[in-house]
């Protein structure tokens, strides 16, 4: 074995006294940082911490509404007292009645089924709109879209049955 192998780190006095004080020093420093940190009082406070961007960050990322129409933002929300936009029937099923009628959703009769609609329609136009209106079976009253007036739900009644002979 040579001599080299076994040789102290430490060569000089003043080497061991950085060593020294280095030890007691950056210990302490850890443990200081780390009290700051925990406590909150260390100044790289990120914009993230803040509550408002914490309640943005677990917000549900969508909200379900069946058969009711988006509504507008706050800035460009029409007022109050606006009167109610009459919608085609052609509108209304894309809208509020397309939701079950194009997936056949909740044993809703297809859109262009005639099978499926013939029954139906054989109870007369009258009864159709009546259901439509008050609701039948797993279909809400005016398709779960209770803003749609008497008029509106006819319509889209009158194009589901155009496209259901």
């Amino acid at each position: 074995m040579s001599d080299t192998e076994h040789q102290a780190f430490i060569k000089t006095p003043r080497q061991l006294l950085v060593v020294v004080i280095l030890s007691f020093l950056v210990p302490i420093m850890l443990i200081v940082f780390m009290t700051q940190l925990v406590t909150g009082n260390l100044s790289i406070q990120s914009a993230n911490l803040k509550p408002e961007a914490v309640q943005a960050r677990i917000e549900p990322v969508a909200k379900v509404a069946i058969g009711t129409p988006p509504a507008a933002p706050a800035a460009v929300a029409a007022p109050a007292a606006a009167s109610h936009v009459a919608m085609s029937g052609e509108a209304v099923v894309a809208q509020v009645c397309g939701v079950c009628h194009q997936a056949g959703l909740a044993g809703a009769p297809k859109m262009g089924d005639k099978a499926a609609w013939a029954p139906r329609i054989g109870q007369g136009v009258e009864k159709l709109y009546a259901n439509a209106i008050n609701g039948k079976n797993a279909m809400p009253a005016r398709g779960g879209n209770a803003s749609l007036t008497d008029a509106e739900v006819k319509a889209a009644v009158d194009r589901l049955v155009a496209a259901g002979r």
